[in-house]
């Protein structure tokens, strides 16, 4: 397994499937992945012990946000479409991470006001009315959700706590979000012990279909795996599955977005 792990706070532009030309904001370690996930197929890897972690400070951030906004002004830096905070896990765990999109706000709005803001998110921070309040003030609060199965959730994604459910983060979603983006990774995966996930399945995509229904997506991203994955035995799904998913998905007024 090799790993990929952003060593930069901002990291970029690169090219993204979903986004356009991405710059890339990492609120997270340089050098090791931390999140309250830890799904088998994430690209940054296994979480490691988080005893020694250090986060970069939100003065860090915003200073090296500030600097590529002016060199981009300077002619010396490429233009992005989007700044998206991303990185080595989940970006809402940053303590300062809604001063942090206070300011990028400000910053861009300064700077270049037509470039968006993008937040990758695994959607369990949202029973924190800042953090919700925060991605509501930005263009383009990305929410990952995988799969609508209670055994296929805390298989694939692991989630460090397992109070944390499908149900729960659906609820908080329909709560406080009208019309969001919502961002699925289709794959099949064959555990050692047996077990055998497969979210593109009659079953699973009838649960998906149906919590889809409920949380009436403006944009569902539509992908699958790209890069190495931490478990073994992590099967792509083809571009003609992605499609079929994609055609039954806009059948119920839904757009979609696939990448292969």
């Amino acid at each position: 397994m090799s790993v990929f792990l952003f060593n930069e706070i901002i990291f970029g532009p690169v090219r993204s499937r979903r986004l356009g030309l991405s710059l890339g904001v990492n609120l997270l370690p340089l050098h090791k992945k931390y999140c309250n996930f830890n799904c088998v197929y994430c690209e940054c890897g296994w979480n490691g012990d988080n005893k020694s972690i250090i986060l970069p400070s939100k003065k860090e951030v915003l200073s090296s946000l500030e600097k590529y906004l002016q060199e981009i002004a300077s002619n010396k830096k490429p233009k992005p479409d989007v700044i998206t905070f991303a990185g080595n896990g989940e970006p809402t765990m940053h303590p300062d991470f809604t001063d942090i999109i206070d300011t990028t706000i400000n910053l861009k709005n300064q700077f270049f006001p037509e470039i968006k803001i993008a937040v990758l998110t695994n959607a369990t921070n949202l029973d924190k009315t800042a953090v919700i309040n925060a991605l509501k003030k930005i263009n383009l609060p990305i929410l990952k959700l995988d799969t609508f199965i209670e055994s296929d959730f805390y298989k694939i994604n692991n989630p460090i706590n397992k109070n944390i459910n499908v149900k729960i983060i659906v609820d908080n979603i329909c709560n406080h979000f009208e019309n969001p983006i919502i961002q699925t990774m289709f794959f099949k995966a064959h555990f050692d012990d047996g077990y055998i996930f497969d979210n593109t399945n009659e079953n699973s995509l009838n649960e998906y279909f149906s919590a889809l229904k409920r949380i009436s997506p403006s944009l569902v991203m539509i992908y699958s795996v790209a890069r190495d994955t931490p478990m073994q035995n992590i099967f792509k799904i083809d571009l003609d599955k992605l499609n079929e998913i994609s055609q039954k998905i806009e059948s119920f007024g839904f757009k979609t977005l696939v990448t292969p």
